[in-house]
């Protein structure tokens, strides 16, 4: 039998109120306040501070606080990464980012969903899709990325997009919905 995080981290139903899940998330509070509070650090100490609780955080990586995030140690950085102010990120699973992606402000990359089933939604259970987003991408500022999402290497994702659908390596998309851009990678 999976306890409600095992079954979290796997993707699958599960009650975000169980004890053990609450203090992850208790914990993950405690090391925002920390993190949120070092904006005047260099990035090289604010990169340590991330260390401390990013599943991956690569060489030269910044994240600029203030960040938001649910857990933390669902979340890979590569080399280079680079996150503006007030970036959200619900990491109820597995959110790995590229080498040399480039993130702008208020943007939000959001694993955590919800069951389309009613009598699902009022027992209160939830599941997460991962994301992935590849090297050298550019997410401009509010850009949306939903649950489940593939952006491809040397993307770009228009400012105030919607991403609802996997981005091609190389392709331009915004909008909302975000749709690709002629002139960019094809879809298929």
């Amino acid at each position: 039998m999976k306890t409600e995080k095992q079954k979290m981290l796997a993707g699958e139903l599960y009650r975000p109120g169980c004890p053990e899940i609450q203090a992850d998330q208790a914990a993950n509070k405690a090391w925002l306040v920390r993190y949120n509070a070092a904006l005047g650090l260099p990035p090289a100490e604010r990169r340590a501070l991330l260390a401390e609780r990013f599943a991956e955080v690569g060489a030269g990586a910044v994240v600029r606080p203030p960040f938001f995030c649910d857990f933390g140690y669902n979340i890979g950085l590569g080399d280079g990464v680079f996150l503006n102010f007030n970036c959200v990120i619900l990491d109820v699973v597995a959110v790995t980012i590229g080498a040399g992606t480039q993130i702008g402000p208020l943007v939000q990359i959001l694993t955590a969903d919800h069951p389309r089933d009613p009598e699902a939604r009022r027992a209160e259970l939830e599941f997460g899709r991962p994301i992935r987003i590849g090297s050298n991408v550019w997410i401009g500022g509010g850009a949306i990325i939903l649950p489940g999402v593939t952006v491809g290497d040397d993307a770009i994702i228009g400012a105030g997009s919607v991403v609802t659908r996997d981005v091609p390596p190389g392709a331009t998309v915004m909008g909302n919905p975000a749709r690709i851009r002629s002139g960019t990678a094809d879809p298929g």
